[in-house]
């Protein structure tokens, strides 16, 4: 009777210790826990080391008066629509990109990431758009080369746009990308494939030149809900 009695208190424990853990996010305790050698970019808790979005190019032409101002007015509206749920970093569909407060040069990142369908989003670095994430089965993109997956360099004319693989997960699920960014070059695995492979990444900004040395890491937005966790980076020399 007592070893039946025990072994009940014990599954239950272990139901109750399943519940903690999974949240309706699919977040788990563990969350935004940065490897050896990485920091978290995302804290699982606030938006501390992010703000509002202004694009790098305007950036440059503004004085440091005419900037703060414009923060002011960025971070006011990015923290009416982005935030934090159960250790996932949640955008609600408005408004608009999320930036980190440092720039960066040359670097590792990971980024988990989630959408909904017909999602579109994406990755900048250094303040240039874009390693894409979409709904690969979104119709509405398919005249896009949607259908090719996400992890694509999608503002390059001159390299290599498309992914060399599709890697994504069903819509709905967990995707996670490991980016490399080392002078003018990015490579891209998502879910542990390689998708872009030390491909130059081109300059939105201004064709003419080079993609710039620093800049900030951008969440980018289409009107669509958005869900990040474990953002982790290594600035590399």
């Amino acid at each position: 009777m007592r070893s039946a009695l025990r072994m009940a208190a014990l599954a239950l424990v272990f139901c109750g210790t399943i519940l903690r853990l999974v949240d309706p996010l699919g977040a788990a305790d563990g969350l935004n826990v940065p490897p050896d050698g990485f920091s978290a970019l995302f804290n699982g808790k606030d938006l501390t080391g992010w703000k509002g979005m202004i694009d790098i190019k305007t950036r440059m032409k503004l004085s440091a008066t005419e900037l703060a101002k414009a923060q002011q007015i960025a971070d006011e509206k990015m923290r009416a629509h982005w935030g934090v749920r159960d250790g996932v970093l949640v955008f609600d569909g408005k408004g608009d990109n999320l930036c980190s407060a440092k720039d960066y040069a040359n670097f590792e990142l990971y980024v988990d990431w989630k959408i909904e369908k017909g999602g579109d989003s994406g990755i900048y670095v250094r303040g240039t758009p874009q390693i894409q994430i979409w709904d690969p089965d979104d119709p509405a993109q398919r005249a896009n080369g949607n259908e090719k997956g996400s992890g694509s360099l999608w503002n390059n004319s001159k390299h290599p746009r498309f992914p060399d693989q599709k890697a994504d997960k069903p819509v709905g699920e967990w995707n996670s990308f490991h980016i490399r960014m080392v002078g003018e070059k990015v490579t891209v695995k998502l879910n542990g494939k390689v998708v872009v492979n030390d491909v130059v990444l081109e300059n939105y900004w201004e064709r003419d030149k080079p993609v710039y040395s620093t800049g900030p890491i951008e969440l980018q937005n289409h009107g669509n809900t958005l869900y990040f966790r474990n953002i982790y980076i290594k600035e590399l020399p």
